[in-house]
């Protein structure tokens, strides 16, 4: 009857041990699904803004319609883009055609003067350090969620459950190395 009862205590043991595991992985990642949504608000944000720049910039430079079409069809993509890894690569791509756009207007100092892209490159800029710590943000809440999904056991608990791994929000390596090369720009 003791070994009964030993039995008992030990599967319960057992059964609460995974429940822990379990809760804790459904609420980390939770926190990595609202973490998400903080940078999806921004980079709306972010996309929102653009159509209103580009008119901006088009009023001075019309003669640069490639541009125009290319920072078009990457904003198109991003409405596109299914699932947070889409989404990363689509939004990196933006910040580079953003790039362009930005080194076009630097050919018309009458656009650098003028109060409407002035505001515009404000609220950009604003926009941009929001979405960088946002990322910074839920880079922190991936690793965390990743790191609890790997360890033993809860990794047994989790793959069985069918826990994914996230994904992190990193600018491509090849823009990193850009990024420390390139000289800031500056339309003041």
């Amino acid at each position: 009857m003791i070994g009964f009862y030993i039995l008992i205590g030990i599967v319960v043991i057992v059964i609460l041990a995974v429940a822990t595991m379990f809760n804790t992985l459904v609420t980390k990642r939770n926190r990595m699904r609202e973490a998400w949504s903080d940078i999806d608000v921004q980079l709306k944000r972010r996309y929102d803004l653009i159509p209103n720049l580009v008119e901006t910039v088009k009023g001075y430079a019309t003669h640069e319609q490639e541009v125009f079409e290319h920072v078009a069809e990457v904003r198109a993509s991003i409405a596109k883009a299914q699932g947070v890894a889409d989404k990363i690569q689509a939004e990196n791509q933006l910040s580079q055609t953003l790039k362009s756009l930005f080194a076009v207007a630097e050919n018309y100092p009458q656009l650098r003067a003028s109060e409407n892209f002035m505001a515009f490159q404000k609220q950009l800029e604003d926009t941009e350090n929001k979405i960088q710590a946002a990322r910074r943000f839920y880079n922190s809440i991936v690793m965390d969620y990743n790191t609890a999904l790997q360890q033993f056991p809860t990794n047994t608990i989790g793959r069985s459950f069918g826990f994914q791994d996230g994904v992190l929000f990193t600018v491509p390596e090849e823009e990193e190395q850009k990024m420390a090369a390139a000289p800031p720009v500056n339309f003041s």
